[in-house]
């Protein structure tokens, strides 16, 4: 007859072995209908567009429709409060801008959803820099070139800044602040409103994401002087920001995110078909058009990233002195 130690342990393996197989069953079984990926931006918009490319590939491998439901508007706060309150059961997910996961929670009083109990990344997109462009008529060539012009002019030159508290309007104080170049800040309510300003020679500067400003840059109409990544560009030759200003990086990202509590084997499933189609060619050059570099994380790597974005942009609203509204 076995010694209460032995069922003791003829009980663990019996347990583990259940797990096991309750693992295994969720991870054939997920998912069985449809999912729903909660886009915390306007259809049509850059990550809505991005989001759709995913989605449609993520309905292919998974044999199960994705269902992108559109919550833009207060800073993504209503589609990342409906993400972070949704059930963690592997049918709601999140396709989540930089903004909306790491700056929204700072800059807004009652942002509705924490991102460190609430939510968790699965799996990271890629990454999308930005571009400083000035009026192709201008004087400025480089980063250096506006710093000097802005010093020697002082309180005369303009940042037209994409919207208030928005990653180029903080991409666009770094730089300010980095050369103490004394910029003066205009914020407009959109991108287009704060190109036309500087195409119209109304303002100095503007920062906003690469395709947007590109286009304008290859037509003649604006230069580029600069891209907000730790490094040049693949096939743009402008100069990173951080080779005028060394340590200088802003970067926009976009990540699959899940509700805290989602099943890690749903979570790993989620993070390896997000990473075989992204480092497909066919999506990979696509999201290259849209100036979004891809990147394969593992699920640690990608909340590791995600934290360690989260923690620069509260030393960069700590330093702007940025006050939550």
């Amino acid at each position: 007859m076995p010694t209460p130690s032995k069922r003791r342990l003829v009980q663990a393996a019996l347990l583990s072995l259940l797990a096991l197989a309750g693992t295994n069953t969720l991870a054939q079984a997920w998912p069985s209908k449809p999912v729903r990926m909660i886009v915390p931006a306007g259809a049509g918009a850059a990550p809505d567009v991005i989001a759709r490319i995913v989605g449609e590939k993520l309905a292919a491998a998974w044999g199960q429709g994705v269902v992108v439901d559109n919550r833009p508007g207060a800073g993504g706060i209503p589609g990342m409060s409906a993400l972070a309150k949704s059930a963690p059961d592997g049918y709601t997910i999140g396709f989540v801008p930089a903004a909306m996961g790491t700056i929204t929670p700072l800059v807004f009083k009652n942002p509705q959803f924490n991102p460190d109990t609430e939510l968790s990344s699965a799996a990271t997109i890629g990454i999308s820099p930005l571009m400083l462009a000035v009026p192709a008529s201008s004087n400025i060539h480089s980063v250096a070139d506006l710093a000097r012009t802005a010093k020697a002019n002082p309180g005369k030159l303009n940042f037209a800044a994409p919207q208030l508290n928005s990653l180029p309007h903080l991409a666009g104080e770094m730089v300010n602040k980095a050369g103490t170049m004394g910029l003066f800040t205009v914020p407009f309510r959109a991108p287009p409103e704060a190109v036309t300003a500087v195409l119209s020679g109304d303002a100095t500067l503007t920062i906003d994401g690469v395709p947007g400003l590109l286009q304008h840059v290859k037509s003649g109409r604006l230069r580029a002087i600069g891209v907000t990544s730790a490094r040049r560009l693949p096939g743009i030759d402008v100069p990173a920001v951080a080779e005028t200003y060394p340590g200088y990086e802003a970067i926009g990202w976009f990540q699959i995110i899940v509700p805290a509590g989602t099943p890690q084997v749903v979570v790993d499933r989620i993070n390896a078909d997000v990473n075989r189609i992204t480092a497909s060619p066919e999506v990979s050059t696509r999201l290259n058009e849209m100036g979004v570099y891809p990147r394969q994380d593992s699920v640690a790597a990608a909340r590791s990233f995600f934290d360690e974005q989260q923690k620069a942009m509260k030393r960069l609203v700590a330093d702007l002195g940025i006050q939550a509204q």
